[in-house]
């Protein structure tokens, strides 16, 4: 075997890498925790009757904003909704700021 070929193999893995590893941290996205605890409290049909792609869309749209109604998920009872809409006008986002949504 040729020692060179291997050798140069190595140095390449390791320079990829170690370019993995920078862009990791420089690049990172982090995402709203709300959105997760948002989904917790969802029934989790992911039926689509809100008109989002399942439970995870419809919580997305309601912490970035985009979705304003609770009650558009319509396999959820009343409890559900009041707690979803409490949790999110009153816990602070990264920005700061609530979410403001009605049940």
């Amino acid at each position: 075997m040729n020692i060179n070929a291997i050798l140069s193999l190595l140095a390449i893995g390791a320079v990829l890498g170690a370019i993995l590893g920078i862009a990791n941290k420089y690049l990172i996205v982090e995402e709203d925790n709300r959105i997760g605890e948002v989904m917790e409290m969802l029934p989790g049909a992911n039926c689509g009757g809100c008109g989002y792609p399942g439970c995870s869309g419809f919580a997305n749209a309601l912490v970035e904003g985009e979705a304003k109604k609770v009650s558009a998920c319509v396999v959820s009872n009343q409890e559900t909704r009041e707690k979803i809409s409490t949790y999110l006008n009153e816990t602070p986002g990264p920005d700061g700021q609530p979410v403001k949504v009605t049940v």
